[in-house]
């Protein structure tokens, strides 16, 4: 049996997708650090799932000032409470803390200069992620508690909205 599926290539007069001008050099854990700051005692406490409230951010920075090199940083942050005694009342004890600063090292090839914006601050984070994701579900797990496990993150809209807080501070147009 034969594949009759012809890439695509220009050869074939069919074109194939222009490639990212990004490639990236490395990844790492930059910080990480997981906190129970009840101790033990919260695991005796604990009755019902607590509340978690996660905040996502993303940084870059060039490297060398001569070289289209940049650290890209998802950080992460979840913070996990005691659910209220009453509704709408006030939330418990924190039951941990965790928090991870995921980085990459990219390379940008040439892109449009319009385009370097959001390939850092959307492409990048959009491909690291699935480590992120990994290794807070890991980490949260290994400290005794269910998985967080993060839901998929529209980097575009986080991105269009850090952009619109940005332009609308005093002194920015």
């Amino acid at each position: 049996m034969s594949d009759t599926t012809q890439p695509t290539t220009p050869e074939n007069g069919q074109s194939a997708p222009p490639a990212l001008p990004l490639a990236i050099n490395l990844q790492y854990i930059k910080d990480l650090s997981f906190e129970v700051p009840a101790g033990a005692e919260i695991f005796a406490t604990l009755r019902t799932n607590p509340q978690i409230s996660v905040n996502i951010d993303v940084q870059a920075n060039r490297l060398e000032q001569e070289q289209p090199v940049f650290e890209v940083i998802l950080t992460v942050k979840a913070e996990a409470s005691e659910p209220p005694q009453k509704e709408g009342g006030p939330t418990g004890r924190p039951v941990f803390i965790a928090e991870l600063s995921y980085a990459a090292i990219a390379t940008l090839n040439n892109p449009p200069a319009e385009l370097i914006e959001p390939i850092l601050l959307v492409e990048v984070p959009r491909l690291i992620f699935p480590y992120v994701r990994n290794i807070l579900s890991e980490v949260t797990r290994d400290g005794g508690f269910p998985p967080v496990v993060l839901q998929p993150i529209d980097f575009v809209a986080l991105w269009q909205a850090k952009r619109n807080s940005f332009d609308q501070t005093p002194g920015h147009a």
